[in-house]
């Protein structure tokens, strides 16, 4: 089975690190840790964060912790059994949003793309060729990339990012 641990030190990377960050135009608006507030307000690290305590090794704990909860497990990386299929889908989610995620890798597998992945869509993800996975999901988070830059033009500073992040995974 795929390990959080792994697959998190790497995502943790692509966002940027354990940094505190706003840029214009991003819609998550300040970040920890790639932790948008926008989209997650409740997080109890804000606490730490607006006390200014960014030494505090809890906080460290709290985007595990946050990270394991809110993706790894709603995506069931534990379950998937290629670590590079799990990294995959996990670090998507974390970008894109655990729903968008999942339906893409159903629709890669040959899903349903109900945005749940249950044993239906384990089987499948646990059956595929992981080569061909990653090529074929790799190619649908860059056109899904490429949709939400023509929707929102402001949003295509972004692009060249998303993409190198999504080439991360053919390496």
């Amino acid at each position: 089975m795929a390990d959080f641990e792994t697959a998190f030190d790497k995502m943790v990377k692509r966002e940027g690190g354990f940094v505190l960050s706003t840029v214009e135009n991003d819609l998550g608006g300040q970040t920890y840790a790639g932790i948008a507030r926008n989209y997650h307000p409740g997080w109890e690290g804000w606490k730490l964060i607006d006390r200014s305590e960014l030494d505090n090794p809890q906080l460290t704990q709290e985007v595990r912790e946050f990270y394991q909860q809110e993706f790894w497990r709603r995506c069931s990386g534990d379950k998937i059994e290629n670590q590079q299929i799990a990294e995959s889908i996990f670090d998507f989610s974390v970008n894109a949003g655990l729903r968008t995620a999942t339906k893409l890798a159903q629709l890669v597998v040959d899903a349903i793309p109900d945005g749940i992945i249950g044993p239906k869509t384990l089987a499948k993800l646990n059956d595929c060729d992981d080569e061909l996975f990653i090529s074929k999901f790799a190619l649908a988070k860059i056109t899904r990339y490429t949709e939400i830059c023509k929707r929102n033009p402001a949003q295509k500073k972004f692009l060249l990012g998303w993409i190198n992040r999504t080439l991360g995974d053919l390496v």
